[in-house]
């Protein structure tokens, strides 16, 4: 209930009666209860001065409880209106509330206009800069769970290169992996798995499909795996035979500018300036119109989180941040290679998560 005080202690700094947070990797942040609610109403209503409770499908009241969760659980039946019974419980527990913080990057307008339908002069505010705060900092429990998600990752990426072979296609080597990764104990990945080959490894974010693998091509996996509710996302490329030169010298661009920006990783350093090291290493290559994404991202509950590792961020990087660094090059003429890891900020620089080599496999 840490991160709960927390959240109580902002509200009575800014005078605010309650919060209502609504994104499920938020909720699970604050309540240790995961769910994926689809369009049903999930959230965890935290008051400055009262316990709070959560409010989810009647049917999921059981897994809520079974988290150990120390507040109340409020259910909702298919046949009843959520809303209705989010204020009466309000109104039960507190009475009136006059204000009122949400995710604004998360509740639909409809969901607003549910809330100002049932308390017409209610002051709403946003509180997502607070929670990005809190959550952008990651504890060792978290981190245990970040190293393990990792090393799940690394063992993805292994399973893919041995899987290559010429004639079979992404989707069959995609699900290779994914099937591995299951049997070794993870749950489930971050994001839909990324196998792409050839020419289509010069689209940052293409589809995997029925493309058999060719001598000459290169090979982009992307992906991660989700461990204890934490995710991992890593990427690497590999040639399927001797590789052409232009090829090689793509690849030692791209690995060149993302082990510059790893070793510059530190506390104080700003998030542009690590976007600048490594793209000015592919720009002084010749390549800077072909690097067409940032650097990276936030990693932690969510695959993409705060902060964005962007040219135009100028946020220092603290002790206990996490988060992905992944320069690429697209050049629809020779070749797309990306190489991502997972990285955390420490007092002494940079530990990385993710470990599987980055020296050109020619598989």
């Amino acid at each position: 209930m840490k991160q709960v005080k927390r959240i109580q202690s902002f509200l009575n700094t800014n005078n605010i009666d309650a919060a209502f947070i609504t994104t499920p990797d938020n909720v699970f942040y604050f309540t240790g209860f995961r769910s994926n609610p689809h369009e049903r109403l999930l959230g965890v209503l935290i008051f400055k001065d009262d316990t709070p409770f959560i409010i989810c499908p009647q049917m999921e009241v059981p897994d809520a409880l079974a988290t150990g969760w120390t507040g109340d659980i409020v259910g909702h039946q298919d046949t009843e209106n959520a809303w209705d019974i989010v204020v009466q419980t309000i109104q039960n527990k507190v009475g009136v509330i006059q204000s009122l913080a949400i995710e604004k990057a998360h509740l639909t307008v409809e969901r607003q206009e549910a809330i100002l339908e049932r308390i017409p002069e209610i002051q709403i505010s946003r509180i997502d800069e607070e929670i990005n705060k809190l959550r952008v900092i990651k504890t060792e429990d978290e981190l245990v769970n970040m190293r393990k998600a990792a090393e799940l990752a690394d063992f993805a990426i292994e399973v893919g290169c041995k899987e290559i072979a010429e004639g079979k296609t992404e989707l069959e080597i995609l699900n290779a992996i994914e099937s591995a990764v299951k049997e070794k104990g993870g749950y489930q990945m971050s994001f839909d798995t990324m196998v792409l080959s050839g020419p289509k490894t010069a689209s940052p974010h293409g589809n995997p499909g029925d493309r058999k693998i060719q001598k000459g091509d290169f090979v982009i996996f992307d992906l991660g795996v989700i461990y204890n509710g934490y995710c991992s996302d890593i990427t690497r490329t590999v040639a399927f035979g001797e590789p052409t030169e232009d090829k090689r010298e793509v690849y030692d661009t791209v690995r060149r500018a993302e082990e510059a920006a790893v070793n510059a990783v530190k506390p104080g350093i700003t998030a542009m300036e690590l976007d600048k090291i490594a793209r000015d290493v592919i720009t002084d290559a010749g390549y800077g119109e072909y690097f067409t994404h940032r650097l990276g991202h936030g990693l932690g509950i969510s695959v993409h989180e705060f902060p964005s590792i962007t040219g135009v961020n100028d946020m220092k990087l603290e002790t206990g941040m996490v988060f992905t660094i992944e320069p690429g090059i697209y050049h629809p003429n020779i070749t797309g290679v990306r190489i991502e890891d997972d990285v955390v900020v420490t007092e002494n620089g940079v530990e990385v998560l993710t470990k599987f080599p980055k020296e050109l496999i020619v598989l």
